[in-house]
């Protein structure tokens, strides 16, 4: 292969009329256009006609502000190459947060596919590229530090699998045809864990407030919002927003802070859309300020569009309980669909080790599969798991020990540990900025569910707990909530029989396993503090048994 062509020019007309270089006038390139202010701006694209694409920015008042360009050719480049480039550096300028992009989302998003020495494109001389651009100062960070940030996982500009794509056109088909129409409207997309739902729904995001500032679209001049429940979730939204045009901090909120907001009645929502509704309060909560009985209904009713993103096997707590009828439930009394996400995105795991982690959560132990594109292994020694941990960490980054929530944790700055005479770590520590896991220091912490749950992690390593042992003669996992230290999550309500919170509390453990489990991209590794648990799991001899 030849060498990559890279050209920095002034970003004039003059610098395109002496243009001269076969390869950048007329092949395939990719582009980037950019300030040195102190909050830089740029604009990334790719074009079969360098000079006159170039030249229509100067004459495009949104690009007065840019001094510079960077012209990236190769004799080799096809449009699907300049293509795939061009997204990976809009993912990667966003991840490494130096820039605000000026780039919009395009309406007509395409599907990646494979093309012709694709893997050469955009692993190799994508490489080459990166590094340039960090020898010359434009970009700070490396690759793989890069990837293993959620502001890059979870970027708007991230390649959708076909399944999300239809959601995604489906949804904003949907906002474009109610939009006009009075009454409240629903729409929820349904999925799994690991089944890419917030990747969606930030992709889904970026694009509805892109056309809310398009004077052509029908979604022009909406005021729409993002709701999010998880603290650890809004520092990745907003992090992501200081990278794009039309995403600002004050349309990322949490639910109850919206719902009072709209009640005194200065604004209104045209499209709210909810990221894991799972979580929301299903009856009044005077502690976080919400006075009525169900939070999605007081949304609804304040809003024209209310975009749903739903799974109730991660329902963490009795009074944000949720299960398909009380779903049902609300949304019949409007105007409403459902999708459904099915593909599992995440785990790049077996259908046979996603059926044991599921019947595992169902309680049922299974014997261990075999996979080898995904290490599930059980550890009887705590220092051997901490150890494997530790040094996936070390090898490939984002790799992290999380835990039941069966040890004492509080918020008032002292230090809480998780299983003193076995793991011996700290809980959790989550003041920082940027999310739990992206701390480097957190590699020598314990995280619950709440610093997890919607993040992915390279490796995974789960502390079941004492709540979580195994009854032989029946031979089924068992779970005592008296063992369970979340006391927040078992706040009883009035409107459940007895019988029923009790039930209630066992599914909440088995959905946050469920949770848990289901966090690492290449990885599990299996840790149970229990004696007859971690007996029975050892007992499934083979190659996943770390002895």
């Amino acid at each position: 292969m030849s060498e990559l062509l890279f050209e920095k020019r002034n970003f004039n007309h003059e610098s395109y009329d002496r243009l001269e270089i076969d390869t950048l006038r007329n092949y395939p390139i990719v582009y980037i256009l950019y300030n040195e202010n102190s909050r830089p701006s740029a604009y990334i694209g790719q074009t079969v006609q360098a000079v006159r694409r170039l030249k229509s920015h100067l004459s495009n008042s949104k690009r007065k502000s840019l001094t510079h360009s960077i012209l990236i050719g190769h004799d080799k480049f096809n449009q699907s190459a300049t293509y795939n480039i061009e997204s990976n550096l809009i993912n990667y300028f966003i991840a490494d947060n130096q820039f605000k992009l000026q780039n919009l989302s395009q309406t007509n998003t395409k599907v990646m596919h494979n093309y012709y020495e694709k893997s050469y494109y955009n692993d190799q001389l994508f490489r080459d590229l990166w590094d340039k651009l960090i020898e010359e100062q434009i970009v700070t960070d490396t690759i793989e530090n890069l990837q293993n940030k959620d502001i890059y996982k979870l970027s708007p500009y991230k390649e959708l699998s076909p399944d999300q794509l239809h959601i995604k056109n489906q949804v904003l088909d949907y906002c474009k045809q109610k939009i006009k129409i009075t009454g409240n409207h629903v729409i929820t997309v349904e999925g799994d864990a690991g089944t890419g739902k917030s990747v969606l729904l930030s992709s889904l995001f970026n694009t509805i407030q892109d056309l809310a500032n398009d004077e052509a679209s029908d979604l022009n001049g909406t005021n729409n919002f993002l709701l999010v429940n998880n603290g650890e979730m809004i520092k990745t939204y907003e992090n992501i927003a200081k990278s794009l045009p039309n995403l600002k901090k004050k349309q990322i909120q949490k639910p109850t802070s919206l719902i009072n907001k709209l009640e005194k009645g200065t604004e209104i929502a045209d499209i709210v859309l909810i990221d894991e509704a799972h979580l929301l309060l299903t009856k009044e909560d005077k502690y976080n300020n919400f006075h009525h009985q169900n939070q999605l209904d007081e949304i609804i009713k304040r809003s024209k569009i209310t975009i749903v993103i739903f799974d109730p096997k991660q329902v963490l707590k009795i009074k944000s309980y949720w299960n398909e009828n009380l779903l049902e439930t609300i949304i019949k009394n409007y105007s409403s669909e459902t999708l459904q996400l099915s593909d599992q995105m995440r785990m790049h795991a077996s259908p046979e080790t996603l059926k044991w982690i599921d019947r595992f959560v169902a309680r049922e132990v299974l014997p261990l599969p075999r996979d080898s594109k995904y290490e599930l292994k059980i550890f009887e020694d705590p220092s051997k798991f901490k150890a494997a941990i530790l040094k996936k960490n070390n090898e490939v980054g984002l790799s992290r020990i999380v835990s039941t929530f069966d040890y004492l944790h509080k918020k008032d700055n002292n230090t809480y540990t998780v299983d003193e005479e076995g793991i011996n770590m700290p809980w959790n520590n989550t003041t920082s900025s940027v999310a739990w896991a992206e701390n480097k220091s957190s590699v020598r912490e314990v995280g619950s569910i709440y610093t997890v749950q919607g993040f992915d992690l390279n490796y995974v390593g789960v502390v079941l707990g004492p709540s979580v042992s195994y009854d032989e003669k029946k031979q089924q996992l068992i779970i005592d909530p008296s063992k369970y230290k979340d006391k927040g999550a078992f706040t009883s309500r009035s409107d459940f029989e007895q019988e029923k919170i009790e039930q209630t509390k066992e599914e909440i453990i088995l959905n946050s396993i469920n949770v848990l489990m289901k966090r690492g991209i290449h990885g599990l590794y299996i840790y149970a503090t229990d004696p007859s648990l971690r007996k029975k799991l050892l007992s499934l001899k083979g190659e996943n048994i770390d002895e």
